[in-house]
């Protein structure tokens, strides 16, 4: 066990917002925040070491008890060098400079490391939003933190009661009817004009293809996602392909243009549906592709074919049986299905379903991703058979890079249409929080193949 862990241990079981049962071993704390600087930063250079470890005893001491805490975390990291800047100026050198670049997180408030201790992921995302955190690259940043997820896992969690209220208000998000239509409206009509002007032409708003070619734009690795599902699907001439969550209409006019299939698909977005139609009527597909504003649970009929992308993890775990019981009726006898979804390792899905994170407060509200082996498990008993899978998260991480790229550059664009700069740092952080996981493997992105059980 770890000196961090063994302070940890002795600690555990005592409310740490509490200034009274830590106050009396806050000794014991400091003097690991120091031992830990000091093991982490003895491999480091003397230029690098000598202007904060010499001043470590005079800056640690002073620290407020949730700062000496969560640097006492922070100081067990591994792949690289981690400099804390604190809000009264001071610097840290933490972690280790053997494995990895340097990168850099500046406190402005003493009131964030309370904010982690007490809500985990998502109060170091409102701290940001705050403008009370900063980093000059935040997607290195939480790729360092993303890897360290072992070490970080008492403060990222955050306190019981924090997380119990955004658990709740997670809950409040259920995607029932009308729910579902609310949730989706909440990200995706924020306006055309918004996405358009930093997505690349296709309005594809999922991972892109890039197959390990550093040449390929973005709008191309669209595309080689979107054939790949065709050919996966085995789609002919005339066969009628089923898409679920249609979103702006690039799956659907590929698909009618390049394989002659005919698309029937249904959103909830009004915004994404009124751009869809008119895409579709312009390239003279509109015969060909009818986009309908209706909610899956609510198809009838049956299909050759089924294709939903990136719309499963805005289901709800509580609806999963509803969503696969829908493939399953609208899907012909010898028809497959390709689902295509984000998931979370399967190692990691028992504690996130327990509770919830940055993405379900304040990006997807209702949403839930499911892991590669239970999405398996809810479709076979719904009678369906998953007979293929194939992964490509790094992929993903490469598409939201791209994306983080194009929305800076767009933002003197986006400004005006009404977005203020808390609405900046929720998208910035988003995009780069999405980066850093599947950079680091605790998400991905996977094509389902399903077909009848």
């Amino acid at each position: 066990m770890t000196r961090l862990e063994t302070t940890l241990d002795r600690l555990s079981g005592l409310d740490r917002l509490n200034a009274a049962p830590l106050a009396g071993r806050m000794e014991e704390v400091l003097d690991t925040v120091l031992d830990n600087v000091r093991d982490h930063a003895g491999s480091a250079s003397d230029a690098r070491r000598s202007p904060a470890i010499g001043a470590s005893r005079a800056t640690v001491r002073h620290l407020p008890r949730d700062a000496a805490l969560l640097l006492d975390i922070l100081a067990e990291l591994h792949g690289g060098v981690l400099t804390v800047r604190l809000p009264d100026g001071a610097s840290l050198w933490l972690g280790d400079d053997q494995a990895g670049p340097a990168v850099d997180l500046h406190i402005h408030d003493w009131s964030v490391f309370a904010r982690v201790l007490a809500r985990g992921d998502i109060g170091f995302a409102e701290a940001y939003l705050d403008g009370q955190v900063d980093s000059s690259d935040l997607a290195a940043l939480l790729t360092r933190l993303n890897a360290n997820r072992a070490v970080l896992e008492k403060a990222v969690y955050g306190h019981w009661r924090g997380l119990l209220a955004a658990r709740l208000r997670h809950l409040f998000n259920a995607n029932t009817r009308a729910g579902s239509k609310r949730n989706i409206l909440a990200h995706y009509d924020l306006g055309n004009d918004f996405y358009r002007l930093w997505l690349d032409e296709s309005m594809t708003y999922s991972a892109g293809l890039f197959s390990g070619d550093p040449a390929r734009s973005l709008a191309a690795a669209q595309d080689a996602k979107y054939r790949r599902i065709l050919r996966k699907l085995g789609a002919r001439p005339e066969q009628i392909v089923l898409e679920i969550g249609c979103g702006w209409g690039g799956f659907a006019e590929l698909a009618a243009r390049e394989a002659g299939v005919r698309v029937e698909g249904v959103t909830l977005s009004p915004a994404q549906l009124a751009y869809a139609q008119e895409r579709l009527a312009r390239a003279g597909l509109d015969e060909r592709a009818h986009l309908m504003l209706r909610d899956y649970r609510d198809i009838r009929g049956q299909y050759d074919h089924i294709v939903s992308i990136e719309m499963f993890e805005a289901v709800g775990e509580r609806y999963w049986p509803s969503y696969f019981r829908t493939v399953k009726r609208a899907l012909a006898p010898e028809g497959r299905a390709l689902v295509q979804s984000i998931v979370i390792r399967d190692d990691l899905f028992a504690r996130y379903r327990r509770g919830t994170d940055f993405i379900q407060q304040y990006v997807f509200p209702g949403g839930m991703l499911p892991s590669p082996g239970e999405f398996g498990r809810r479709a076979a008993r719904a009678g369906l058979a998953v007979t293929d899978q194939f992964s490509f998260g790094p992929d993903y991480a490469r598409t939201l890079a791209l994306w983080r790229e194009r929305f800076e550059a767009a933002w003197p664009r986006i400004a005006p249409l009404g977005f203020d700069e808390r609405f900046r740092r929720l998208w910035r952080f988003y995009l780069a929080y999405c980066e850093a996981g599947f950079a680091t493997g605790s998400v991905d992105v996977v094509q389902f193949e399903l077909r009848h059980g």
